[in-house]
């Protein structure tokens, strides 16, 4: 086996254009894996069949993933912004398995050339979306949507500040998830079978775009034209392609069931946990 170099590995999985941000995001992140190599154990919010050469590389990490929110008893608290859980009511009302659910985390920001690409990607594409815009998501303050596009998709469309993200996910109708590809989002993906269109913004979602799209296979890249941008053409055919092809959907649900497998008893995070908690109690 080819011996391997660390720190290109982290680099390259950084992605972006921020030359100045990738390098601070090496620092920390290469920082992290030394200070990691000096304890017994680490714990992680993963799972062994998603990324079984990470764990092969490092084994002292244990894998007890995946753990959701939506697993909890009681009311999770925690999000960034005020969810605005009208938008199930408005699922509720669409046909199975039809809707485009797009969002991008709490940072991922786009100039306003870039938004109006998408919103103009996803009325071109003429299904029904789900947009989380968050009040802070492009780098203009002003009204960033293409004129007239609100009027013109209201039929078909709803756009929130902020969505209950797993009841969103765990909805029949939901049909892919148009996602930044940030870890909690993928494998609150994975985790409810759902196919993936993406669209990394920094650090490890490039990593993660690369396991869905090249590895898991249950996902889909987009290609930037001469300019960077990611084109309304390209978005439109990228989610006919992942909607069209039945084989997208049937591997996120081999997936989605060999990962929610290995949290229940007897699953490899299950035991992962239960002997770390003995190992803590020797």
């Amino acid at each position: 086996m080819p011996k391997i170099d660390c720190e290109e590995l982290i680099w390259t999985s950084l992605g972006g254009e921020d030359l100045a941000s990738r390098k601070r995001m090496f620092e920390v992140l290469k920082n992290y894996i030394e200070a990691g190599k000096e304890e017994d154990y680490l714990i992680c919010n993963s799972a062994y069949d998603l990324e079984p050469g990470a764990f092969t590389l490092v084994p002292n990490i244990l894998p007890i993933g995946p753990l959701l929110a939506s697993n909890r008893r009681g009311n999770s608290a925690g999000s960034f912004w005020l969810e605005d859980s009208t938008c199930l009511k408005w699922l509720d009302q669409q046909q199975p398995n039809s809707v485009i659910y797009v969002a991008f985390g709490s940072v991922t920001v786009l100039d306003k050339t870039q938004f109006q690409e998408l919103a103009l990607g996803l009325e071109l594409s003429n299904r029904p979306f789900l947009w989380v815009v968050r009040p802070d998501m492009t780098d203009e303050p002003n009204e960033a949507y293409p004129e007239g596009f609100q009027d013109r998709v209201a039929g078909y469309s709803r756009m929130v500040g902020w969505a209950p993200q797993q009841r969103v996910l765990s909805h029949p109708s939901t049909a892919c998830f148009f996602s930044h590809c940030g870890w909690n989002s993928t494998l609150e993906g994975v985790s409810n079978g759902v196919p993936f269109l993406c669209w990394p913004y920094n650090a490890d979602q490039f990593t993660n775009e690369s396991y869905i799209c090249d590895v898991w296979k249950v996902g889909l890249k987009f290609n930037k034209n001469e300019n960077g941008i990611i084109t309304r053409e390209e978005i439109k055919s990228k989610v006919d392609q992942v909607l069209g092809d039945e084989s997208f959907k049937a591997r996120a649900l081999e997936l989605q069931e060999s990962a929610l497998k290995s949290v229940k008893e007897g699953g490899q995070s299950h035991r992962n946990f239960k002997n770390f908690i003995e190992w803590i109690k020797a």
